[in-house]
């Protein structure tokens, strides 16, 4: 039910999609869903009998804003369903009551139908998102490429259309590079001024001739005023982050 290594908005995707009832949802939900940073899925009950096959789960997301979000997924196959993909049905609720309501009109008793409110368990699905966001996994060791890395820093520095791009002192050191990595460390969709924009964040590593590392932030946006893809350069993450935030106030 759960790939580890699924994204959150990839994730939201597939469970909207596949639910039957996904337009029942009301929109600031499905609005709310698209800040997603981090999810949580469990198992949280079970029918099984040999007209029923029922599981319930709980998806539980930490939102952009720090609050956190629930949805109620049930998962059934009729009477003469055998539990295959293809024969299981999807329902999604964003209130515990609805779903309650659900899954006791599919048992048909109320009494077969365990509560669903669990404050403890969804403030503890909160923490584990938060401190997966704040404590991120240690990057793997980066493998430098000597491949014209002189030349690929002097377009990086070109193409930016920001005006505290890296000036002449950081051109002139980067004539020293002979090897560079990339690596995407960021990247999300938001809504700027009521529009959608993709946000990218690449840093650019440079190893030099004497032994020293140095990088490049890029950062690359369509949050502009007709919708364009542009490039801005920044010398450090923390201002390339900056810049992004100043851009959304979302992100």
């Amino acid at each position: 039910m759960s790939d580890p290594y699924e994204t959150t908005e990839r994730h939201v995707e597939r469970i909207l999609r596949r639910a039957l009832n996904s337009f029942d949802l009301p929109d600031g939900t499905v609005e709310r869903l698209g800040s997603a940073l981090a999810h949580s899925s469990s198992l949280y009950s079970s029918h099984h009998s040999a007209t029923l096959h029922r599981e319930t789960y709980r998806h539980a997301y930490l939102l952009s804003d720090g609050a956190a979000l629930t949805l109620w997924e049930l998962v059934h196959s009729g009477p003469r369903g055998d539990g295959h993909p293809d024969t299981r049905q999807h329902e999604l609720y964003d209130d515990e009551a609805d779903a309650h309501i659900a899954a006791a009109r599919l048992t048909g008793s109320l009494w077969d139908v365990p509560d669903f409110g669990d404050e403890e368990g969804a403030q503890a699905d909160l923490e584990l998102m938060s401190a997966l966001l704040a404590a991120p996994p240690a990057p793997l060791p980066r493998t430098y490429a000597p491949d014209n890395s002189a030349d690929h820093a002097r377009r990086v520095l070109r193409r930016a259309e920001n005006g505290d791009v890296p000036g002449e002192e950081t051109a002139q050191l980067l004539r020293a590079a002979f090897a560079h990595h990339i690596t995407q460390v960021f990247g999300r969709q938001c809504r700027v001024e009521g529009r959608d924009a993709g946000f990218t964040l690449y840093e650019h590593a440079f190893l030099l001739l004497d032994g020293s590392e140095t990088s490049l932030w890029e950062v690359e946006h369509t949050a502009t005023p007709d919708g364009r893809h542009m490039c801005e350069v920044y010398g450090d993450e923390a201002t390339a982050r900056g810049a992004m935030e100043a851009r959304t106030r979302i992100c």
